[in-house]
């Protein structure tokens, strides 16, 4: 017994020892109060000198650092270096190109909410608000997607004129080179607005200003390229593509078996150093009207005319090539279902001088972390700005049609079925739209890449949830392919949407919580790094102290997961403008990303280099860390408008799907963890009194379905997001119309529909008149009724064709 109680103060003494060094203060105190009454109350039972010796011996390996280093450091150190896998160049280069932000607080187990309370969301300033105002409606007035996708098979030719006058291939370019310099979040605007109208428009105004030549050049350029490109690409005259993907790489871009060999050539005449490049690039957009082409490419110096006669391989690297250079190969362009400008890109032993690598010689073999950095930004700004767009736009249209359209005497966006679905449509415009203000934020400090892996990976699925709840909703009349069909360009979207700029399934899978592991534990890459440092002994002393402090780290998150867990997360920290509907949410993210940051320390000490392999367990993983900021993201985005029933509403449905999402995640990642012993522990710590948040109640799914039809402050708020047409002929412009009637009409129309079946009459306008001469209709009133009844039919029919 004596030994049983010493082994328990030995667990308090190590606890306390640790702690110390990472400092958490609330822990720490928990652990030293727990300890200090366990030492008084089991005082006499610790004389045993049996039962001090394992104290003795287990403080002497903590507290003096040869025998730590010797006993502890250095055989984990060894353990870890064996199993851990190797780090290629290109995984290396991933891990450390790019930013951390906020998802990094979250990763800790114990968010700063000082700081998150510092966090204003982006605002646009006057010229971009200006540009959202004139030129991009006017892009969107001059654009028809039914005629784009089924006649010209293209934009029509004055769009692309207006593309290239207004500067919309410029936005991020600065204002020294003719560009317009807008901020991440006017970007994001930009194209969403676009997207509204045609998803073709948005693509094609989408890449020059996502990954490619543009971004490539403004970070990594010579002056002399800067000058020679930018000004063209800011006005039109030039449009870019990058050639990054290709038949045997596409979401593995890193393993491009395209080549450049140094060697010297004829270039303008003279003999100059260069490359000749070998290439074959697939679903490349913009290619087909491309006068400039960067590409990307593995650098081989057989000869080492770069200057260092021992480097052989470069390594990926990118160079911009006019179109018309001679070898320069555009291929017929690819149908990705979509008509924006898709196609490959060929040549064979294509010459070019040197300094045609972006950045120059000296950026050879640089490339992979270039491309990493912009992309990283890109992913984050362009499809969830499409994808916010749809979900907005479905928002809108689906919940009119919804009110507009009747059977069996009702709006069928009164069945409580249908409001399954159009509750989940409004929740998740409102969960894009909040996500998409904070991960642009995020992209003012930096390229967080894990946030916007995170982004483009749940922006995209969210819009594919919301295009097929809508689908559903419509039915036929979002089938049946026409100029009226307001919805199947969307439908049409998706596949693209969740396929480029990584695929999903790998985004999820592997890019998440891969990347968010290396980049946002506090511990863990540096680790990593001291286990492949050259100088072993320096590398076990570095190792040493951070692998301490981890442990610290590792025991506080268990113990704050235990007490947030035994509290259901009441009590804990909030920031300081929290008020009464967030605080409760708040103190709710605090107990789950505790609880994540646990189980994350705990599958990587099991599974170590083999989670990598585990995609499903690490999927789970990356979801709960990705819920977590999605939860952020709505609380700052509610904390931003005035409150209001609706706002609450929306914003409650929002994060409670969010967060349980989080923690259905973490149950099914304890489940499956193949010691489940242990993740079930964590799992009992964090949810002792079971679950702490519940889907949406049916009360809530109601009651937001019902918002939906209803012109509510939130659909208001989306009018500013999107293009809103009111023509009557236009196919979104007729179900917005006919609901604005339907709204003029107020209680007219119902009075109507409660009347019709008592009223004496052939047809409509033979009831209406039986209805003034019974007072329950007023004279005025007739064309009225009758003139929204003619537009209400016109809106619930589908096109029709001669042939096919």
């Amino acid at each position: 017994m004596s030994l049983l109680l010493a082994l328990i103060a030995i667990w308090g003494l190590i606890a306390i020892l640790i702690l110390r060094e990472v400092a958490l203060a609330a822990a720490s105190a928990l652990v030293v109060i727990l300890w200090v009454v366990l030492g008084v109350v089991l005082a006499p039972c610790l004389l045993s000198v049996w039962a001090l010796l394992p104290l003795v011996a287990v403080l002497a390996i903590l507290n003096v650092g040869s025998l730590r280093r010797a006993f502890l450091s250095k055989p984990v150190f060894g353990i870890l270096k064996r199993t851990m896998p190797s780090m290629s160049v290109t995984e290396r280069e991933a891990l450390e190109a790019g930013t951390t932000w906020w998802e990094k607080q979250l990763f800790s187990g114990k968010p700063d909410w000082d700081e998150f309370a510092e966090i204003s969301l982006p605002q646009l300033t006057a010229d971009e608000q200006s540009f959202l105002d004139n030129e991009v409606s006017q892009l969107c007035e001059m654009l028809n997607e039914w005629d784009i996708y089924n006649t010209r098979k293209d934009l029509p030719p004055e769009a692309w004129q207006f593309l290239k006058d207004k500067g919309f291939f410029g936005l991020i370019i600065p204002k020294e080179f003719g560009g317009r310099e807008f901020s991440h979040y006017a970007q994001s605007r930009v194209m969403s607005k676009i997207a509204s109208r045609s998803g073709t428009a948005a693509v094609t105004a989408m890449v020059p200003n996502s990954l490619g030549p543009g971004e490539l050049l403004m970070n990594y350029g010579t002056e002399e390229q800067k000058k020679r490109w930018l000004p063209g690409l800011a006005n039109g005259t030039e449009i870019p593509c990058f050639g990054l993907t290709g038949p045997e790489a596409g979401s593995d871009a890193g393993s491009i078996p395209d080549t450049g060999i140094v060697c010297k050539g004829m270039h303008e005449g003279q003999e100059v150093l260069g490359l000749k490049l070998t290439f074959s690039k697939r679903w490349i957009t913009l290619a087909p009207v491309a006068t400039v082409v960067g590409l990307a490419f593995k650098l081989y110096d057989p000869e080492g005319l770069l200057g260092d006669a021992n480097k052989k391989e470069y390594g990926i690297t990118c160079a911009l090539i006019p179109a018309n250079h001679p070898g320069m190969e555009i291929g017929k362009r690819h149908n990705p279902g979509s008509p924006f400008m898709n196609g490959p890109i060929f040549g064979t032993d294509v010459f070019i001088p040197v300094d045609w690598i972006i950045g120059g010689a000296s950026m050879a073999g640089k490339g992979w972390r270039m491309l990493i950095e912009c992309l990283g930004a890109g992913r984050g700004v362009s499809l969830p700005s499409l994808s916010t767009a749809s979900g907005e736009v479905n928002y809108r249209l689906v919940g009119a049609y919804a009110r507009i359209r009747r059977q069996f005497n009702t709006e069928i966006g009164k069945f409580e079925g249908v409001q399954e679905a159009t509750a989940d449509i409004a929740g998740t415009a409102y969960t894009l739209e909040a996500f998409r203000q904070l991960v642009t934020k995020g992209l003012e400090t930096g390229s967080p890449s894990v946030m916007t892996a995170m982004a483009k990976y749940h922006a995209t699925e969210l819009m594919r949830k919301s295009v097929e709840h809508s689908m559903d909703i419509v039915g036929g009349r979002a089938i049946q392919q026409g100029p009226r069909n307001f919805l199947i360009y969307s439908y049409h979207s998706v596949p693209v949407a969740i396929t480029v700029e990584g695929a999903n399934i790998l985004t999820r899978s592997l890019m998440i919580f891969g990347q968010g592991a290396m980049r946002c534990h506090p511990f863990l890459f540096q680790e990593m790094q001291a286990m492949q440092d050259e100088d072993q002994e320096r590398g076990i002393k570095t190792f040493d102290k951070l692998f301490t402090q981890h442990l610290g780290h590792v025991l506080s998150n268990l113990a704050r997961t235990k007490l947030l867990g035994l509290t259901r997360g009441h009590f804990s920290s909030v920031p300081a403008n929290a008020d009464d509907f967030s605080a409760r949410w708040y103190q709710r993210i605090n107990l789950l990303s505790a609880s994540f940051a646990s189980m994350s320390d705990i599958a990587l000490a099991v599974l170590g280099g083999n989670l990598k392999r585990r995609e499903l367990l690490s999927a789970r993983l990356g979801d709960i860390h990705s819920q977590l900021m999605i939860a952020c993201a709505i609380l700052k985005y509610h904390s931003a408008h005035p409150r209001t029933r609706a706002e609450d509403v929306h914003a409650e449905y929002a994060i409670t799907t969010a967060l349980n999402k989080a923690q259905q995640a973490l149950i099914e990642f304890s489940d499956n963890f193949p010691v489940g012993w242990v993740a079930k522990l964590v799992r009992y710590l964090t949810l002792p009194w079971g679950k702490i948040v519940l889907k949406p109640t049916d009360d809530l799914t109601r009651e937001l379905g019902d918002l939906m039809l209803e012109d509510n402050p939130v659909r208001q708020s989306f009018a500013q997001y999107v293009y809103v047409s009111h023509e009557a002929e236009d196919a979104a412009g007729r179900v917005e119309s006919t609901y604005q009637m339907l709204l003029a009409l107020g209680p007219l129309w119902t009075t109507w529909l409660k009347n019709q079946n008592k009223l004496a009459g052939a047809n409509m306008a033979e009831k209406l008149q039986d209805a003034v001469s019974k007072n329950i209709i007023q004279p005025q009133d007739v064309n009225r009724l009758l003139e929204y009844d003619a537009r209400r039919f016109d809106c619930v029919l589908t096109d029709a064709f001669d042939k096919l």
